[in-house]
């Protein structure tokens, strides 16, 4: 099962995400499950930077994407990156609602 956590300050703003494990829907290669956790979460880390100039904090190996929102002192750029980070969380969602036994989403308040 993959396992997504979604970090959280107080402010309930996105500070991070972690995703960790395989679907096992499918064969290597053949597993839409985990194919679709990758692109929206590697894809959300790369359009944060491509889009907002913000680099964020990450880590990548087999099964595990770790990513953190450093500190933005643009308000604007903090928004986008907020955004961006809302609209994977929804897409996740998705993910979830059709395929629940092989992904499980969280939130954990840091």
């Amino acid at each position: 099962m993959i396992s997504v956590s979604i970090l959280r300050g107080k402010d309930n703003d996105i500070r991070g995400f972690k995703v960790e494990g395989h679907a096992h829907y499918a064969d290597p290669g053949q597993d839409i499950v985990c194919a679709g956790v990758s692109a929206v979460t590697v894809g959300t880390v790369n359009s944060i930077e491509s889009l907002t100039g913000v680099v964020m904090d990450s880590k990548m190996k087999n099964g595990f994407l770790s990513a953190n929102l450093p500190h933005v002192k643009q308000p604007e750029s903090r928004e986008q990156a907020q955004l961006l980070l809302a609209s994977m969380v929804v897409m996740l969602q998705s993910i979830e609602m059709t395929y629940g036994e092989y992904i499980q989403i969280q939130d954990i308040i840091i």
